[in-house]
């Protein structure tokens, strides 16, 4: 049975289901698909609602919304079925060993706590960094932390990332904040090693990481600050998405 024979979509989607924002509109649409789906909006075994409707009802393009549904095939949480009654339909769920091994890593730890602590120390970093400047020296060891990222292979870039972002900390010139960075930032590494790497989503990352240092060596504060917001809230859309 799809969702739409059901005579419901509005009643059960509408509390997730929302326009995105323009800085990360692939990862918050993920975001809310996981949703729909891990929150059993769409029971396993029907369908979700047409490309058509759940772009305009996210603000997406049809290629976006295609490259989410594609992760979520990859996670075996959909699958897509041609013909007059085709479609993306949820697949029921399975308590998987990888699923179990997830929720155990994740059981303790506070996320919404994690990301928002994140976010303070890094907005904070990156305005920091900004406002006082960069000697010579500073400013090649961040723009070689961001070089060594945008070549990273994908078995490397989760390591290089955190060094970028550990760099950007111990440059703000405060010892404390730089340690607990360094401490909250092993929270976010083990979560984030429970989700899938998405290329589409690390090819974004590396747009804002470019944005990010730009910033911080023109010295345009608000920008730098800006910019680091949002790079926090995608990572956090994602997290929440497979985790929460």
């Amino acid at each position: 049975m799809s969702l739409e024979a059901d005579g419901g979509p509005d009643d059960r989607l509408t509390p997730v289901l929302r326009p995105v924002r323009a800085g990360n509109g692939f990862e918050e649409a993920l975001e809310q698909i996981l949703q729909v789906v891990r929150l059993g909006l769409v029971p396993g075994g029907e369908r979700l609602p047409a490309e058509r409707e759940l772009a305009e009802r996210l603000g997406i393009s049809r290629v976006t919304l295609r490259e989410v549904l594609k992760v979520l095939q990859d996670q075996g949480l959909v699958e897509s079925r041609r013909g007059r009654y085709g479609g993306t339909f949820v697949l029921p769920r399975t308590d998987a060993g990888g699923e179990d091994e997830l929720r155990r890593r994740i059981a303790e730890v506070d996320i919404e706590d994690v990301l928002r602590f994140r976010e303070v120390l890094e907005v904070g970093a990156a305005g920091l960094c900004a406002t006082h400047g960069l000697s010579a020296e500073q400013a090649v060891r961040l723009r070689d932390a961001l070089a060594a990222t945008q070549d990273a292979p994908l078995s490397e870039y989760r390591r290089l990332d955190t060094l970028l972002h550990l760099t950007l900390a111990e440059l703000c010139g405060s010892p404390t904040l730089t340690a607990q960075y360094a401490a909250v930032r092993a929270s976010v590494s083990d979560l984030l090693d429970c989700i899938p790497l998405l290329v589409r989503n690390l090819e974004h990352s590396q747009r804002q990481h470019t944005a990010l240092v730009e910033a911080v060596l023109d010295g345009d504060a608000d920008g730098a600050r800006e910019m680091m917001r949002e790079h926090c809230a995608g990572t956090a859309a994602l997290l929440r998405g497979f985790l929460a």
